[in-house]
């Protein structure tokens, strides 16, 4: 079972290590993806695409597993509510936008259960 949930948890980061440097080189594209309200354009596609390296690196070498997932969660969430919904409000194909947001609220969900996996384990060893 151990193994199970290392592989899975392995498997869980990989994704936002490789969505973090898609950041870094599609960064005209998050732009055009950004609604009016999100400060600072290119320098907030930067930053995020650093939280979610760090949290890929965090989740894959056992280190602040739980804030890091905490935390990915909150981010996640952000992304649910200030560009997902947006779109889903104003696009007129909103299948794709659907896709994407229910992809979040589902990493969103896996962040959350490793999260709590982690708590748990913080308690069986104290």
């Amino acid at each position: 079972m151990k193994k199970m949930t290392t592989i899975g948890r392995i498997l869980f980061a990989i994704p936002f290590a490789i969505f973090g440097i898609n950041h870094f080189l599609m960064t005209d594209y998050y732009l055009g993806v950004l609604t009016s309200f999100i400060p600072l354009g290119a320098y907030t596609i930067i930053l995020t695409g650093i939280m979610l390296i760090a949290a890929s690196i965090s989740i894959i070498s056992k280190k602040f597993v739980k804030l890091s997932t905490i935390l990915l969660a909150v981010l996640l969430f952000i992304f649910i509510i200030t560009i997902h919904i947006p779109h889903l409000l104003h696009d007129t194909d909103k299948s794709i936008t659907i896709i994407a947001l229910l992809k979040d609220v589902s990493l969103m969900g896996g962040s959350l259960m490793i999260a709590g996996i982690y708590s748990e384990e913080e308690k069986t060893k104290i």
